[in-house]
């Protein structure tokens, strides 16, 4: 079956060996804070300085893990004195493929490349020298384009990665694109979860139903304001949500729309701001946090790239009630000066800690930020 080959950006990402000697260092970070716009009794506090820190993955003893996107390197982090803040900083692999996203389960940390997914098993008993990891599966495809992975096990254990479109705007005849994977923590049992998904970096599972939410980027050159990115909800496997046919639900794409109607597709469960990229998401569950963000959705907006006027760099919170959103807004912004149009960091991923604070990792800037309240 045809693929679209990108064949120089494949070849600026070829994989390299990776070096096995882990590197522990120690973190610090003196970073202003000063214009990041929170809710009364919201703090925001530096936690870890990660180079290009994306994807997070926390394990039960409290350690920190996180990927790279345009570095090459995966890391461990770990507030080990009680005070939150990062002391100690672990680099557990270099020279990966865009190592973006990373998951843990049962003592084993799965990281994902542009077509492999690997293991470093028992990760915690070897800190200081991983080894090499074991290859889970290896056979997704090289193109670069939307080639990073967000991935994370669902509730019955099953490993969910996604394959972003390799353009802009395409139809490929092979269906491994722009759509969602899932399989089993071995590497076997590959399925198809849903399609027509343009480029999904960050989803969750809703902490009752169990379903599960995406954000997905919408597609570019159709001007400032169209189309809009997206967050969508999957109640089971085969659920098709319209690229590169439609977009935002009833947006026709002018060089695909003709072949399938709109009214095909599954809606999205809220239209987000045009080219906002939107990333990571969680659904709040703690108890740290007022009352009324419980079984909310905090998600982070990278923001956009190509806008005029830029758009996104902030955290927003989605309200929900019987499954329904009935609110999109902002919950911390900042990062992007509105008047000057600077910006000092751009929001990738978010989780939430033990004890019902929040972390966000933030690529531009290096940084991991931990959000807290206090009455």
């Amino acid at each position: 079956m045809k693929r679209f080959k990108f064949a120089v950006l494949a070849l600026a990402f070829v994989v390299m060996i990776g070096c096995n000697s882990a590197k522990k260092e120690v973190i610090s970070s003196d970073v202003s804070l000063s214009a990041i716009k929170l809710p009364p009794g919201f703090a925001i506090n530096i936690y870890a300085d990660v180079e290009d820190a994306r994807s997070m993955a926390l394990s039960p003893s409290g350690i920190l893990y996180v990927g790279n996107k345009d570095g090459d390197k995966v890391y461990a982090v770990k507030d080990t004195n009680g005070d939150f803040v990062a002391d100690k900083k672990w680099v557990l692999d270099s020279g990966l493929n865009m190592p973006n996203g990373v998951a843990f389960k049962d003592g084993d940390l799965y990281v994902a490349e542009v077509s492999r997914i690997l293991k470093f098993s028992d990760i915690e008993s070897k800190l200081d020298n991983p080894g090499e990891p074991t290859v889970v599966y290896d056979k997704f495809p090289t193109e670069a384009h939307h080639g990073w992975k967000y991935i994370a096990f669902d509730p019955d254990g099953k490993l969910y990665v996604p394959v972003g479109a390799p353009c802009n705007i395409c139809e490929s005849e092979d269906p491994i694109f722009a759509a969602i994977h899932r399989m089993n923590a071995d590497g076997t049992g590959l399925e198809l979860f849903a399609s027509g998904v343009r480029n999904t970096v960050g989803f969750t599972w809703h902490p009752e139903t169990k379903d599960l939410w995406f954000t997905d980027n919408g597609r570019d050159m159709l001007g400032d304001d169209i189309p809009p990115c997206e967050l969508n909800s999957a109640s089971r496997p085969g659920m098709h949500f319209g690229y590169p046919y439609c977009h935002g639900g009833t947006i026709k794409d002018p060089d695909f729309g003709d072949k399938r109607s709109c009214d095909e597709f599954v809606k999205p469960m809220q239209n987000l701001g045009a080219h906002v990229a939107p990333l990571g998401l969680k659904f709040y569950t703690g108890d740290m946090f007022p009352a009324e963000y419980k079984n909310q959705i905090i998600l982070a907006e990278h923001g956009s790239w190509n806008r005029s006027k830029k758009s996104g760099y902030k955290l927003s919170l989605v309200k929900l009630q019987d499954g329904k959103v009935t609110s999109y807004e902002p919950f911390i912004s900042g990062w992007l000066n509105e008047e000057t149009q600077d910006v000092s960091g751009r929001p990738v991923d978010v989780l939430q800690m033990p004890d019902g604070s929040l972390l966000v990792s933030d690529d531009q800037a290096g940084k991991i930020y931990r959000i807290t309240y206090k009455k």
